[in-house]
């Protein structure tokens, strides 16, 4: 299945082919619309003219954080996310050998890949399992057991990014987002 979150064909395209890409747009999503927080790898190539693990990992962390904070900005907060973007690469490059697609290969379950994608900076539970979930309808893996740690997100049905292939469900996942934010108000 083609990955259609950014809404954005180049985007997309480096989703698709970047597992790290896809773990990076996922840690950006938080507190900002998530076409514009997927789109932030792109940028990212962008400006850099690559989106490879080493070299963000090693880029000079105020070269790297002024690069992300350029208009248009990888994210609201384009600082500190600019930080865990190479705090996250050089985790990938220093645990799994720079190839992101180890964090979950390797994993031995679901509970152990929920535990590895925790320990990443700017990953709660939450974000943990929407990404499972991302990983299973997107990429197809599909450890023991990924069900229950995915939770709800597992579920068919529009409740994440994990659920976005094309506009329609991506209007689809805000409209059941926007319910349940009125839900807990109200």
């Amino acid at each position: 299945m083609a990955i259609q979150i950014c809404q954005d064909p180049a985007a997309d395209a480096l989703l698709a082919e970047s597992d790290f890409a896809l773990l990076i747009g996922m840690m950006l999503d938080q507190q900002y619309p998530m076409e514009h927080a997927f789109r932030g790898p792109e940028k990212i190539r962008e400006r850099l003219g690559s989106f490879e693990v080493e070299e963000i990992a090693h880029a000079d962390p105020e070269a790297f954080a002024a690069m992300a904070a350029t208009t248009p900005a990888i994210h609201r907060f384009p600082g500190s996310m600019a930080a865990r973007v190479q705090e996250i690469a050089r985790i990938v490059l220093e645990e799994y050998g720079g190839d992101t697609s180890r964090l979950w290969t390797e994993a031995k379950d679901g509970k152990d890949l929920m535990k590895r994608v925790t320990a990443l900076p700017g990953f709660g539970k939450q974000k943990a399992q929407i990404f499972v979930a991302l990983l299973a309808k997107q990429r197809g893996v599909k450890p023991q057991g990924w069900e229950s740690v995915a939770g709800d997100y597992a579920l068919d049905g529009f409740r994440s990014v994990a659920d976005v292939i094309d506009a329609d469900s991506l209007q689809k996942v805000r409209d059941f987002k926007k319910a349940k934010k009125a839900a807990a108000k109200g």
